[in-house]
């Protein structure tokens, strides 16, 4: 009896194999198959060279056109006389805030707003200023 066990557990083993073996097989043939779909696609894909003449095109036509420095010198000091009269107006509303308010027992949410937007004025003057 022993004998017979083993013979059928022999017949399962080779039949296991037999399933690897198909299993395997079919899991590589897809693979492959995959891979040359893939590459296929792949080449479908690639870009096209462009042409010498298209490709040696002065850049000149593809640049936007240029502002005249002066222009834009102009339009920026205009920006920051504006922007100091402004300046100059706030810092007079903070000073009569300041007179009007006793900031030793109390600091008023107007100061902070109004020395907030002073100095991102200042801020904004100084960097149209550098460029």
């Amino acid at each position: 009896m022993v004998l017979a066990r083993g013979c059928d557990s022999g017949g399962r083993g080779e039949d296991l194999m037999q399933t690897r073996r198909r299993f395997l097989t079919k899991v590589l043939a897809l693979g492959l198959s995959m891979a040359i779909f893939a590459r296929r696609l792949a080449a479908q894909t690639r870009p096209t060279p462009v042409p010498r003449d298209q490709a040696q095109k002065p850049e000149e036509d593809m640049s936007p056109p240029r502002l005249d420095s002066k222009t834009i010198l102009a339009s920026n000091q205009k920006d920051i006389k504006k922007s100091v009269e402004r300046l100059f107006q706030l810092a007079s509303e903070l000073k009569a805030e300041v007179e009007k308010t006793d900031s030793a027992k109390v600091l008023s949410l107007i100061l902070l707003k109004k020395s907030e937007e002073i100095e991102k004025l200042a801020k904004e003057i100084h960097s149209r200023a550098i460029a």
